[in-house]
């Protein structure tokens, strides 16, 4: 379960921050402007913003954020989760000092909520449009998400660059993962062929984590592992294959970000 969250306290504490950001750096005024200050709603901004970063000539801007307004309207929770995402990072992030930061800059962040985006779309039976954002997002944040895959929420998608997460892949809440991961698919099967992720898991650094694999809640998968077996909940794995070389510190790894071993 995740914390639940003060959307418009954030927001206001969002639109402060970034009123300082435009008077200390005058050459983004119009940026900072267009993207959080002319807002009158978190939901607004992000909307606007996420669609500004993956509209183009044949799919503008305009046409993406009347669809995103239309999926936070109907499914309130993609606005929730963007929130606790925001947090995940806050919280995890030593290099995000600001919550306004993940919103304007931080591209592990934008791929995941323009994911959530098309996983409405996918469960709305409008699976073209949902396609067409994967690739979108794929194009221009080098993140490849399907849009039928589960993601929880207080994900934080650090650096992200390089990130695979499969069709039928499932993800908790309160999870982390780092760049190059890879969730990806054993086999040629419909059923469930890519891993399972439970909450509070910490995916380091390239780890690649292929097939219909259960990862238990509060493990880690140290950098650049292969695993191909069920990890066991609260459980260190490394290597490749990856083998359990000890426990975690804590029950959910993800939210101290301790990469040792």
């Amino acid at each position: 379960m995740t914390t639940v969250y003060d959307t418009e306290a954030l927001w206001q504490t969002i639109k402060q921050e970034v009123k300082g950001f435009s008077e200390r750096e005058p050459a983004l005024a119009s940026y900072f402007y267009a993207n959080i200050l002319s807002h009158d709603s978190f939901a607004s901004a992000l909307s606007f913003h996420i669609a500004t970063r993956l509209g183009c000539d044949s799919v503008p801007e305009m046409t993406l954020s009347e669809v995103f307004d239309a999926a936070m309207r109907d499914q309130p929770a993609i606005l929730e989760a963007a929130v606790a995402d925001i947090h995940a990072h806050y919280e995890r992030d030593p290099a995000c000092n600001y919550f306004a930061l993940p919103v304007l800059y931080f591209k592990g962040f934008q791929a995941v909520q323009s994911y959530r985006f098309a996983h409405w779309l996918w469960q709305q039976g409008r699976r073209s449009l949902a396609l067409f954002l994967q690739n979108r997002i794929s194009t221009t944040l080098d993140v490849d998400i399907h849009p039928a895959a589960v993601v929880g929420a207080g994900i934080m998608v650090d650096h992200a660059t390089g990130v695979v997460i499969g069709e039928t892949a499932s993800i908790g809440d309160n999870v982390s993962l780092l760049h190059g991961v890879t969730l990806g698919g054993s086999g040629t099967q419909h059923n469930p062929r890519h891993p399972q992720v439970g909450d509070g898991v910490l995916i380091s650094v390239g780890a690649k984590l292929l097939g219909h694999i259960h990862i238990g809640e509060g493990a880690k998968i140290a950098g650049g592992s292969l695993v191909v077996e069920d990890v066991p909940a609260h459980t260190t794995v490394a290597g490749v294959p990856a083998k359990i070389v000890g426990k975690p510190s804590q029950a959910s790894p993800s939210l101290d970000m301790d990469h040792g071993v």
